[in-house]
């Protein structure tokens, strides 16, 4: 029997290098989602260091022109986390529909796997049919060589 051969593999093929870029890009995306979130907690540990540090030289003493200083900073600190949140809002809305398109390849891809499957056990339960019919065959011709012999 000839050797297996699948019409959609190349389909199949295809698919599959769409998917990995999806889930390559997918994980791009992951990457600075965990990069904007470690920034996002470093501006607040900076923000909440310098707000103690304020509230420490309020108490020891400190000048009005640097009372300022700090607001401004602090402010300004403000600000960056702000900002970086609602990039990181944005990274998220990215995150989902493209974790959405890797799932929407996936089920284009399993589908044809599972029609490649399906049509591979096809073949391989006739190649195990013609097997048998060939032993039968094969047996039989035994027996009739074996009783015109003897």
């Amino acid at each position: 029997m000839k050797k297996f051969y699948f019409a959609l593999d190349t389909v199949l093929r295809y698919k599959e290098q769409v998917l990995d870029g999806l889930k390559a890009e997918h994980a791009r995306i992951l990457a600075k989602v965990r990069d904007c979130e470690r920034a996002i907690e470093e501006l607040e540990r900076r923000h909440q260091d310098c707000t103690e540090e304020l509230r420490q030289n309020k108490m020891d003493g400190i000048t009005v022109r640097e009372i300022h200083t700090y607001e401004n900073y602090l402010e300004s600190l403000g600000l960056q986390i702000r900002q970086k949140r609602e990039y990181l809002e944005q990274l998220r809305k990215k995150e989902e529909a493209k974790r959405n398109e890797v799932v929407e390849a996936k089920k284009e891809t399993s589908s044809i796997d599972k029609l490649k499957e399906k049509k591979l056990e096809a073949y391989n339960k006739e190649v195990q049919k013609e097997d048998e019919q060939f032993i039968e065959e094969f047996v039989a011709t035994k027996r009739a060589m074996a009783r015109l012999s003897g």
